[in-house]
């Protein structure tokens, strides 16, 4: 059994960020539960702040009213990869944050700097937390919430397959309108002030658009093992 010396020695902090329908969750997830670390995904909790400002009527356009209330909700995540969970003021809330409406606002809420402000602090104080190492998933986590991660991972693939994919999730929803609210979600993340969507210099790129799952998942699994040998 590894000594805590060791465990500590070995642990990874492993970022892998990218926009929607290139396959992070599940890679994440999979290459976590694989390699015994934790699991954080944290696009679920600015999904979790969101339904929170909407139940709570909120009116998120108002980026003040957004900022004012935006320390009230307590959010927990759990970091088990094979059952990952999320709370909002003691409310199992994985089912809610998926809804449509929750989609759609989600990119107005998390542009707002004070929520970013909190998330990412909430953020990195799991990550610091988790001993044996972790997989955190989002769109700002190599550049803005954990810079000096062990090793950034950036999916990519085109819009075309993100929307196919997506489509997919969403039980036939139509390709086309999926492809466009997707873009516009990209036009949204990548443009904001706050923390935009962008690839770190020194991250591994995954170009996702020919690959399935599983050789993502393994190509992940590589880099971690690799990253995990060199410490």
């Amino acid at each position: 059994m590894p000594t805590a010396v060791e465990t500590a020695s070995s642990a990874v902090i492993v970022a892998i960020d990218g926009p929607s329908g290139t396959g992070k969750s599940s890679t994440s997830k999979a290459v976590a539960a694989e390699l015994g670390l934790s699991y954080l995904d944290t696009g679920a909790q600015y999904r979790a702040i969101t339904w929170w400002m909407l139940t709570n009527d909120v009116d998120i356009a108002d980026a003040s009213a957004v900022a004012n209330a935006a320390a009230k909700p307590v959010i927990v995540s759990g970091t088990d990869p094979s059952a990952p969970t999320i709370t909002v003021d003691g409310e199992d809330a994985s089912g809610p944050i998926r809804t449509q409406e929750v989609t759609a606002g989600v990119s107005a809420v998390s542009a707002v700097p004070e929520v970013r402000a909190l998330i990412t602090e909430l953020q990195r104080s799991i990550a610091a937390g988790a001993g044996a190492g972790i997989v955190v998933e989002g769109r700002d986590i190599g550049t803005t919430v954990l810079p000096d991660a062990d090793l950034k991972i950036f999916l990519t693939a085109s819009a075309e397959a993100r929307a196919a994919r997506r489509s997919g999730e969403l039980k036939g929803a139509d390709v086309a309108a999926t492809k466009e609210a997707l873009i516009k979600r990209d036009a949204a993340d990548s443009g904001r002030k706050t923390s935009p969507l962008a690839k770190a210099d020194d991250a591994v790129e995954v170009d996702t658009t020919e690959l399935t799952l599983e050789q993502v998942i393994e190509c992940v699994v590589t880099l971690v093992e690799e990253k995990r040998a060199a410490k």
